[in-house]
């Protein structure tokens, strides 16, 4: 009997059991025992595929995720245009029920595999309506993306598997050590009422997080000899160990993993390592492809169980099982539920991650938990929390994929405090065609935000320059995500400013360099976002992508290597320094040897900054330079350099009047406004008026060809007819 043919009353029994079948099936019986009708049903969860043809340019895939094993009410897609360097475009959207299998939501996150969005993807909701028995007759989800502008997209997509994606392991184990990949979830009378008792085994925990699990077919015992004359594994004779021995093993990434049961680590006073305590590890950092080994070391403290339990052996087949799953877990991309948010070592995500200490999750430790193990495996079902299943099933999957992006890198992006129903949108973009930036250019970006609620909105004056508010994050691909931190934080008086519905404020962020170093330097692609930290939520940017071009010769790359400096970094952040006489100098050898290239317009405005006005310098005798006692005991004095405005006029006349168009493109329309006015103010304090004039007429022409704000371009018009009037009140009394 087909589902189809049900009364709408059993359809809504069989409906309330999709979520708990897991796919295994369901059958009625008489009194008697006899079965009335055999009805298997199929969670509508799993992978979608749409393909218009073989050789079609365009294939996209769909997550559905909605019934089944820990449903996250969630559906996200990959759409890959093989026209455009094989690149993805990837969406996640937040569902909720419309209906009788229908769903529709927002679409929160958008990623194009860290390079431009070359496949046009506006859409900002979608609507799914699966149909189908999923037997005889397979699932098709018909799915409507609407929003942004753009008419509805439909796209009709088949179900290909009740699986997310698929992943192989392979266990190997070292002589005399036992692979524990299976448990008896009875054995030990300290478990949940409801655990049912089975015989489980690591296949099964991952299949029910989603993932179509394989075994290699080739789990192998490594002899001791891998580990020289001991029984104790170091990192490097682990990761030795899995070149050797795992028939997998490739520097690519590959959704594969290598799982090593050892008996010991070696130890390691650097990192407080020994032999006893340290149950497991995710090993594999080293070369370019990380987070595809992983070792469990049956003969740690895992092989302890506490005194008096009641069921010891059972105990340390249990720890052996969990720290196998947990460190499995690690390969996935997964960090310790109470370290997500902000490790030090290990990379940042795209935005604040929620710590999650009290997670009955296989990526806590049970001994961190309250009440300790006990209470933990109390209440310990074998999974992984929301967030972790939401992250591994529904991430790009080169966050996710073993070998691909670096240990705990980027997948911070749903644990921001996003409201449903934000009242601002936060932009990140540039003022080019193209997020496309010469080699050596410092990269600027523009902060756009819009008040999208309903009525009007009172924000911090300084919101978007206050950098204690936010986070920012840039990744560049094949390489760790840094946090963007600024040389400087800023301590703002809290003046409050009314934004009005649909009305927007703007900032300017130069992203390039920070404490920590640069940022963004090599040729290539790199994503940023950020977060705004409001009282109440969080408001999260899009993911903005650019690419960095290659050098253009060897004056490039010469000079790169003095320009990526933190001296000079420093310098360009602060708008020019006359203590940084090195990275000075190579600003101005820049301006010679690369003055038709965008960088020369950015160190020709740091150099002329600071000498537009007085600028006050400490001082101390050459012979005192390092004596650590206060300035003023060893003769120190603040020396104050008078203005050069004539040096000043000229760098910034090239910069910003001769080349006001590349001025415009890589500064930014803020900062170009900002430096022009600067300029204007000082050459009018100098009795230049006309030229003051001149210069905010060239901006005006600028950026009204830019098609800037119009109240921007009155207010450019205002400060340049202030200047003619000046003008022409100083002639007169002249006369």
């Amino acid at each position: 009997m087909d589902k189809q043919e049900l009364s709408e009353k059993q359809i809504g029994q069989i409906e309330d059991l999709d979520g708990l079948v897991d796919g295994d099936g369901l059958a009625g019986a008489n009194t008697l025992g006899n079965p009335v009708f055999s009805l298997r049903v199929f969670p509508v969860s799993g992978l979608y595929q749409w393909t218009p043809s073989p050789l079609a340019a365009v294939s996209e895939q769909l997550r559905l995720d909605v019934d089944g094993s820990y449903p996250q009410m969630v559906a996200s897609g990959t759409i890959r245009s093989f026209s455009f360097s094989n690149r993805a475009v990837h969406w996640i959207a937040n569902l909720t029920s419309t209906g009788r299998r229908s769903w529709s939501g927002a679409i929160w996150f958008k990623d194009s595999d860290g390079t431009p969005i070359s496949y046009p993807f506006p859409y900002t909701n979608v609507a799914i309506q699966v149909s189908g028995s999923g037997s005889f007759n397979p699932y098709t989800a018909t799915v409507t993306f609407s929003g942004g502008g753009s008419a509805n997209r439909v796209r009709v997509f088949t179900k290909v598997s009740p699986w997310f994606h698929d992943v192989e392991f392979e266990f190997d184990r070292a002589d005399g050590v036992a692979a524990v990949t299976s448990v008896q979830t009875h054995a030990h009378p300290n478990r949940p009422a409801t655990l049912p008792n089975q015989n489980l085994t690591i296949e099964t925990v991952f299949s029910r997080t989603g993932f179509d699990v394989k075994k290699s077919g080739r789990d192998t015992i490594v002899p001791l000899a891998g580990a020289g004359t001991d029984v104790l594994w170091s990192d490097s004779e682990l990761h030795d160990a899995m070149q050797l021995y795992w028939s997998r093993f490739a520097n690519e990434a590959q959704w594969s993993m290598w799982t090593f049961f050892a008996w010991q680590h070696a130890p390691d006073d650097s990192q407080g390592i020994t032999p006893d305590n340290l149950g497991g590890i995710m090993f594999d950092d080293i070369g370019p492809n990380h987070r595809q080994g992983t070792a469990i070391f049956n003969g740690s403290f895992i092989q302890n169980a506490p005194a008096g339990d009641p069921a010891p052996a059972a105990w340390v087949q249990r720890m052996r099982f969990y720290a196998a799953i947990h460190e499995m877990g690690h390969t996935f991309n997964l960090a310790h539920s109470w370290q997500k948010q902000h490790p030090p070592a290990w990379g940042t995500p795209w935005t604040p991650l929620a710590n999650e200490p009290e997670a009955l999750s296989i990526m806590n430790y049970p001994q961190r938990f309250t009440g300790g193990q006990t209470a933990f495996f109390a209440d310990f079902e074998y999974r992984f929390s929301d967030a972790e299943l939401l992250f591994m099933r529904h991430a790009p999957e080169q966050f996710v994929q073993m070998g691909n992006a670096d240990w705990f890198d980027q997948h911070g992006f749903q644990q921001a405090n996003v409201s449903p129903e934000p009242k601002f949108k936060l932009e990140l973009r540039v003022n080019r065609d193209k997020p496309l930036f010469e080699f050596m250019e410092p990269v600027v970006l523009e902060l756009k935000l819009t008040n999208i609620s309903g009525g009007p909105q009172l924000i911090h004056e300084n919101l978007l320059a206050d950098l204690d508010e936010m986070t920012v994050i840039v990744k560049k691909n094949n390489r760790p995500a840094r946090q963007f931190m600024p040389y400087a934080q800023y301590c703002f008086l809290h003046s409050n400013q009314v934004l009005m519905p649909k009305d927007s404020t703007y900032q300017s962020l130069f992203v390039s360099t920070g404490r920590g170093g640069w940022n963004i330097d090599e040729p290539g692609y790199y994503t940023v976002q950020m977060a705004l930290h409001l009282d109440d939520e969080d408001v999260v940017s899009n993911a903005l992508s650019l690419r960095v071009a290659s050098p253009h010769g060897y004056d490039e790359e010469f000079l790169a290597q003095e320009l990526f400096t933190d001296e000079v970094g420093r310098i360009l952040a602060f708008d020019g320094s006359q203590y940084f006489r090195a990275g000075n100098d190579t600003l101005r050898e820049i301006t010679e040897k690369l003055s038709d290239r965008r960088v020369a317009v950015h160190a020709r405005v740091a150099l002329a900054i600071p000498l537009m006005r007085e600028y006050k310098q400490l001082v101390l005798p050459s012979d005192r330079q390092k004596d650590l006692r206060p300035a003023a005991e060893v003769g120190g004095k603040i020396k104050v350099s008078r203005p050069k405005i004539d040096e000043a006029r000229k760098e910034l006349s090239t910069a910003l009047i001769d080349q006001a168009e590349t001025a415009a493109v890589t500064l930014g329309h803020i900062d170009t406004k900002y430096y022009v006015d600067q300029f204007s103010q000082s050459l009018a304090e100098h009795g230049q008026t006309k030229e003051a004039a001149e210069a905010q007429d060239t901006l005006h022409q600028t950026l009204a060809s830019r098609k800037v704000l119009p109240e921007v371009l009155e207010q450019i018009k205002d400060r340049r007819d202030s200047y003619k009037a000046t003008g022409r009140q100083s002639s007169r009394n002249k006369d």
